[in-house]
Order: structure tokens, then sequence, then C-alpha cells
């Protein structure tokens, strides 16, 4: 889950739909870009994906100044956060096929844990909903996905402003922590509603001879991001002054 987060920084190569630090890896080898096709649908699809998320940030701000309050904005922006973040799996897809040289299954457990998140959590304990920490990830992505997928839409038209690039490897230092406490947070406020409705768990004895303990399974996910959460934060730190640094140099031979 805390991977999820990761998004905010790492692969500068215009890959167009893969996640955080799954692209980085090629360091001195160059991988060959998509063909055009390859790249006019990954255009269109970041188009489409940095439009959708700003359509939830507006909806937020707009949410905000109607009511004079940030409590429960979740709900204003409910269907459009549903709908783009899930369309997210299609990332998975263009891993798989080739298109986006980066990990299929690193890809896949980052855009999981998200959607995880928002179905098996927050959609399905209808209590956290209103709680002022799903507004706190919620900001966090939001924020996040505007910035990496206007950064891979740029990337692959070969015009990349420096501002996004240095927004996509500055501004996680904020966002990073602050959706991972949101998410932490969530998980912990949906744990009573997950016990005593005995949510997604399954008891024995039943024909299948087979237990399942959502509510255990929600306690290992938190403890999961203590040893995740550091070992991503720093990565990101030294992809950061990588990333950046080889970018002020190149400025001064130019």
């Amino acid at each position: 889950m805390a991977a999820a987060a990761a998004t905010a920084a790492t692969k500068g190569n215009g890959g167009g739909g893969g996640r955080a630090g799954a692209g980085e890896a090629s360091g001195s080898r160059k991988k060959k870009g998509p063909g055009p096709l390859a790249t006019a649908y990954l255009v269109i699809y970041n188009v489409v994906m940095t439009a959708g998320w700003l359509v939830i940030a507006v909806g937020l701000v707009r949410a905000y100044l109607a009511k004079g309050s940030y409590h429960s904005l979740y709900y204003s922006i409910e269907k459009p956060l549903k709908f783009f973040q899930t369309g997210a799996l299609l990332e998975i897809l263009h891993c798989a096929i080739g298109i986006v040289p980066s990990s299929v299954v690193l890809t896949s457990f980052q855009v999981m844990s998200r959607v995880f998140m928002l179905w098996a959590v927050t959609h399905s304990v209808k209590e956290v909903q209103s709680e002022d920490s799903v507004l706190l990830f919620v900001i966090a992505w939001t924020v996040t996905e505007i910035i990496r997928y206007s950064f891979y839409t740029f990337s692959l038209l070969n015009h990349l402003p420096y501002l996004i690039k240095w927004a996509r490897y500055t501004l996680f230092i904020v966002l990073y922590p602050m959706g991972v406490s949101g998410e932490l947070l969530t998980i912990y406020a949906a744990l009573p509603f997950v016990r005593q409705a005995g949510l997604y768990s399954i008891s024995l004895p039943n024909k299948y001879n087979f237990s399942f303990d959502y509510y255990a399974f929600l306690i290992l996910i938190m403890i999961s991001y203590i040893p995740i959460f550091p070992q991503l934060y720093y990565h990101m730190i030294h992809q950061r002054r990588k990333i950046l640094s080889h970018t002020e140099e190149h400025k001064k031979f130019e």
C-alpha cells in the first residue's frame, strides 16, 4: 500500500504509464521507445488521465467553496475518483504488452494497492468515508497524478518543461508522507467496523476448510508500511538528487 504513494517520483524516460521506480533501472542502458501508434495511444491515455485528475481537483475546490468546510468532501468526487483510479489498471496492461518499459510485477503492486485502498477499504467501509484522513490521501493522490500524467505526456512529446520535472521529483517530499498518513489513518478507522461486521472474513467450519480474517489482514497491511515507507522514501530522495543534478549539469553545458 505504501508503495502506491511512490508514484510522485522516479522514472524519467517518458514511458507514459509506468509507476514509481519501475523504469529507472535502465540507467546506462537506453531502452527503445514505443512505436508511433503506441506513442499516440499513450499520449491520449495520459492526457485523458491528466484531465480526469484535474476534474477531481476542481471538484474538491468547488465542493469546499460551496460548503465552506473540508469535512466529507469525498462524496463530491467519489465517482470520478473511482473511475480514474481504477482506470490506472490499464498501466499493468501497458507493461505486460511491452509498450511501457516497466516491471509488470512492480506496476501491478503499486496500482492494485491504490485500487485496494479505494474499493476494499474506503468504498466497502461506508463509515470511514466522512473521515478527514480520506481527504488527506485523496489530495495527495490528486496532486501526484496530475503531475505524473503531465510528466508522461510532455515526455512522450519530447517537450518536458523543467517546472513539471522539478515538481515530479520534489513535491513527493510532502505528498508521500501525506498520502501514507491518510491511508494508515483510514485503515485504522475502518478496523472496528470491519471486526463488527465480519467484512470479507471467512470463518470455520466450511466445506473448503479455509478461514480468513480481514481484520487481521488489514493490521498486517498497516504493519507492512513500517519497512516499506522508509526504503521507498530514501530511494526517491536519491533519485531526486540524481535526476535534478543531472538536469542542472546539462543546462550548464548548453
